[in-house]
């Protein structure tokens, strides 16, 4: 099991809010959340607004999780940060551009803390390890493609199916993504759509084990036991006697 969660970029989006919504939903926590929207679709001339991706990342605060004004805080072990080093360098050896590097972060008072700042590797390719893989972490993978239909047809080749998002002004290039996509949570202009306790949490495919998804309708089926009744109930067993008001005798 695992994730990639990718999120689309049209050029039609607003590009305020899109560049906001990556950027917290690719770094918070660190990155450490199975619906973290760790691979950005550049679709178009939307790749253009990578400069200004990058800066805003660059804003963000690295420091420890209790510390006032931190936007994303320390991996959970040191192997965990030594593994995400890893899948960065990976991109950068298949030939990716490391965009911003956050590896080498020092965090005053915490020098020995897993802290990995904000990363962004561009030029990525579907066949390299920083996006095969989940990197569960700080860091941002980019593609970029032509049309809608190539980014629909790589994120259904990906294995994973937890979570995606697209960003648009189009309620019909909204609608075509949404009835094309082969993931089981789908977000329009929202980067983690992740649904409300009455819904169920639906990933799919490599993301999801077993059959009923948990809590709503389906949490409530998996907890439930189903209890099934066979009956025979025949015309002629009808009783047509009227009731007796009277004392009754012997006859």
């Amino acid at each position: 099991m695992g994730a990639k969660n990718h999120g689309v970029v049209m050029p039609d989006a607003n590009k305020e809010h899109t560049l906001n919504q990556l950027v917290g939903a690719a770094f918070g926590a660190a990155g450490q959340r199975c619906m973290a929207l760790s691979t950005a679709v550049f679709v178009g001339e939307s790749k253009d607004w990578m400069p200004d991706l990058i800066e805003r990342a660059k804003k963000l605060k690295v420091n420890a999780g209790d510390q006032p004004g931190a936007d994303l805080g320390p991996l959970i072990t040191a192997e965990a940060k030594q593994r995400v080093h890893d899948l960065v360098q990976s991109g950068v050896d298949q030939g990716a551009k490391l965009e911003l590097d956050g590896r080498n972060i020092v965090v005053s008072g915490f020098e020995k803390g897993n802290f990995v700042g904000p990363t962004v590797l561009s030029h990525v390719q579907p066949n390299m390890r920083c996006y095969t893989e989940e990197i569960f972490g700080p860091v941002l993978v980019a593609l970029a493609v032509d049309t809608l239909d190539e980014a629909v047809d790589l994120i259904n080749n990906n294995p994973y199916g937890n979570g995606t998002a697209i960003f648009t002004t189009s309620g019909a290039t909204a609608r075509k993504f949404q009835n094309d996509i082969d993931v089981g949570q789908v977000g329009i202009n929202v980067p983690i759509p992740v649904p409300l306790p009455m819904f169920s949490f639906t990933g799919s495919r490599a993301s999801f084990r077993g059959d009923t998804n948990f809590y709503g309708k389906q949490g409530i089926n998996f907890y439930t036991q189903v209890k099934t009744i066979t009956q025979l109930w025949r015309t002629e067993d009808v009783a047509h006697s009227k009731a007796a008001t009277v004392m009754p005798t012997m006859k």
